[in-house]
């Protein structure tokens, strides 16, 4: 298992940045290899996603929702193995930390050497960096959001 710690400050308040990040369909926007998410139940998520012209599909299983705080997952099936959470963290009335932990297992010969080379890592960075460029670009409001509780 490979392991990523990533974190972005955005300039929208920890409601914003929670509520954001809970409308998983809207991924592709800002998540670099995702082509799509479904939301299949308040738990549940299909992806289909393609990374150096490799295209996979899992679910992955929200095991933790906690409004403005925390959300944690980890994939039940498909052909990708990892666990997160995703931590919200209030610096002022107007400024969110959002840091990101992530286990991972790369398949195969050229995902271990990506990640040996810090593909993935960088990914990671990038993808922080359009969400931060997503919500702040859009004034701070969201697309939408669950506020509900797993």
């Amino acid at each position: 298992m490979s392991q990523i710690e990533e974190s972005i400050e955005v300039d929208v308040p920890v409601r914003t940045a929670y509520n954001q990040w809970t409308q998983f369909e809207d991924f592709p926007h800002f998540m670099d290899g995702v082509e799509r998410i479904e939301q299949r139940t308040d738990t549940l998520t299909h992806w289909v996603t393609r990374i150096g012209g490799v295209e996979r599909e899992f679910d992955a299983e929200i095991t933790e929702q906690i409004p403005d705080e925390r959300v944690a997952w980890t994939t039940v099936n498909g052909e990708a193995k990892q666990a997160g959470v995703v931590t919200f963290h209030r610096l002022d009335e107007a400024r969110t930390k959002v840091m990101l932990q992530m286990d991972y297992e790369p398949d195969g010969l050229a995902e271990t050497v990506g990640d040996k080379l810090g593909f993935i890592k960088r990914q990671t960075t990038g993808d922080l960096k359009r969400f931060k460029e997503f919500i702040e670009s859009r004034g701070g409001l969201e697309t939408g959001a669950w506020r509900g509780e797993v």
